[in-house]
């Protein structure tokens, strides 16, 4: 596996984001053609991807931080083959590193399912660990996302 960062996207990469989007976000979050997904990655302002790629260029982690609302937010997706392996950890750090402040927004039940059936387990515990503090007066809540608002903020080295 590799680790890479870059600012713009492969259509060969974006091909297989999709399918990791597809795959390990609830269902309802899911594009139903390249176009969705598209549109949503043209609306990141700033956007900086990293990837973690197998030697063939699948996809397996994807982080993403981009401006909005005058600060930086941050989405990341893992793979579920490589999950609670230090993975997710290790975009995380290497995201941490390059910003003071990050804001995401986060599931924070385990009621949503998956395309195959099974269950979307909330991040929200792993998030916790690594620093971030939930927001619970600030909620996202559509037809598609119910989340939370988390916040991590670099402490000062002394």
């Amino acid at each position: 596996m590799r680790l890479s960062t870059t600012t713009s996207l492969s259509p060969a990469q974006k091909e297989h984001l999709l399918q990791l989007w597809n795959t390990e976000y609830p269902e309802k979050l899911r594009y139903a053609t390249i176009s969705g997904l598209e549109a949503y990655l043209n609306g990141l302002a700033q956007a900086e991807h990293h990837l973690i790629e197998e030697e063939s260029g699948k996809i397996l982690g994807w982080a993403v931080t981009f401006l909005r609302e005058s600060g930086t937010w941050f989405a990341i997706i893992l793979n579920h083959t490589i999950q609670k392996q230090g993975h997710g950890r290790i975009l995380l750090n290497r995201i941490k590193a390059r910003h003071r402040v990050l804001n995401g927004w986060v599931i924070d039940h385990d009621n949503d399912r998956k395309s195959d059936g099974t269950s979307y387990r909330s991040p929200l515990e792993f998030y916790r660990k690594e620093g971030f503090v939930a927001c619970p007066e600030l909620r996202l809540e559509t037809p598609q996302l119910s989340a939370l608002k988390i916040t991590w903020e670099a402490t000062a080295k002394v």
